[in-house]
């Protein structure tokens, strides 16, 4: 069995834990950002529209920053201001909605979820962390945590990437901050330290305090509200060795915890040391050949094929130009044929490699895939009969293009 973590990085005394809660919840309470989804998770009355609109703030902000995020919420919460509303949507509205946002699968299962609400729970959302995990479809042990603290008082932590930084430095926490033994602490951790009485309160102000003071770079140490506790400030300020040894003190090489001996603490680095990660796997690369095809619309306008992508994978259910994954290495020669025969059977009559114009390249970068899109563009004379047994497809005004449901991606293409 591994070693449990020494005492050093836990919180053990109760008057130290009742500090820093206090410390946190009051620095939150003057300095906390005006989000409107805070705003409307204090104002609502309702605990269903109360843990509506905090469900979708947290889905919208995994992976995206906030800045990005308002603007898409209150769009959102106009448009779908309930479940039962967001429940009677189309998946081809909620993903023109989403559009830009990224990770498109997000919103696909907000909208199953908030279906079963209504159609299996009678339009009620599950009040625990245990039930909303359980329950809903997209809801991860996070998101379920902070629904249930900050819209029905339930007394449980939440670790997200914030989160960890803050209690890693905390705690000097040096080990892989991504193993499932250090997240199994961390959580452990965030339930011991959250605050009984205003437990929506001190979430938020755990994940506040490591958006906006203990960042990842040049984080603002003078400004945290709970540097008195904080062991990287200390071990900064004061050194490597505490002037009284601790009994409680890690001992060598045995601590699941502790920075691995490989790397010891870096003093240019002070509360940056921590918290560590496992290098990163670099993205696969992948190449993409696209083609705008174009053709006079009846108005005199041009207009652009788009088809739609299936609906599992990658960007699922979104509209696309006709587009062919390709091998890599391949010549341009090669490409222009494969690409001409992937249009072909769009098309049903031939197209000629050669009548493709080369435009350039997109380069797209997703969390795991570094994407090349190889743009051609392809002027057509007279009328296309597509198949229809093939994906869905349209022809759409430059207008209807933005407005449609289309990635970042295509938008760049």
């Amino acid at each position: 069995a591994p070693a449990p973590p020494p005492a050093r990085h836990l919180f053990r005394d109760p008057a130290e834990v009742e500090a820093l809660r206090g410390n946190l919840l009051a620095w939150y309470d003057r300095c906390k950002r005006d989000l409107p989804w805070r705003t409307l998770a204090a104002t609502e009355s309702d605990a269903d529209r109360r843990g509506y609109a905090v469900w979708v703030s947290e889905i919208m902000l995994q992976q995206t920053q906030v800045a990005t995020v308002i603007d898409y919420y209150n769009r959102w919460m106009q448009k779908w201001p309930t479940l039962q509303a967001l429940a009677q949507a189309s998946l081809e509205e909620v993903n023109e909605l989403w559009a830009g946002l990224g990770y498109y699968s997000r919103g696909k299962r907000l909208q199953e979820a908030a279906r079963k609400v209504v159609s299996e729970l009678a339009g009620r959302m599950p009040r625990t962390a245990e039930d909303l995990q359980k329950l809903l479809p997209g809801v991860g042990r996070y998101t379920a945590g902070a629904i249930a603290s900050i819209s029905y008082g339930q007394a449980t932590g939440v670790v997200d990437g914030n989160v960890i930084r803050v209690l890693c430095r905390l705690r000097c926490i040096g080990a892989d901050s991504s193993s499932p033994a250090v997240i199994d602490q961390l959580w452990e951790m965030a339930n011991v330290l959250v605050d009984r009485s205003r437990p929506g309160d001190f979430n938020q102000a755990l994940m506040e305090l490591g958006a906006t003071v203990c960042v990842p770079k040049a984080p603002l140490c003078g400004e945290c509200p709970v540097k008195q506790h904080c062991r990287a400030w200390h071990r900064k300020l004061f050194g490597n060795r505490p002037t009284v040894p601790d009994v409680e003190d890690c001992g060598v090489g045995d601590c699941p915890l502790c920075p691995p001996a490989t790397e010891p603490w870096d003093s240019s680095l002070g509360v940056t040391n921590f918290p560590r990660k496992a290098a990163k796997k670099p993205p696969r690369a992948m190449r993409t050949a696209t083609c705008v095809l174009e053709r006079r619309g009846s108005h005199g306008a041009p207009e652009y094929l788009i088809v739609q992508r299936p609906s599992s994978g990658l960007l699922a259910g979104l509209w696309e130009f006709p587009s062919l994954l390709l091998a890599q290495d391949l010549q341009e020669e090669k490409e222009r044929e494969e690409l001409a025969d992937h249009l072909q059977a769009w098309m049903g009559q031939p197209v000629a490699a050669k009548g493709l114009r080369f435009i350039g390249e997109v380069i797209h970068i997703f969390s795991h895939i570094y994407q090349t899109y190889v743009v051609y563009s392809l002027p057509l004379d007279g009328d296309v009969t597509l198949d229809p047994a093939l994906s869905p497809s349209r022809w759409v005004t430059e207008d209807e293009f933005h407005a449609s449901a289309v990635s970042t991606a295509m938008k760049k293409v």
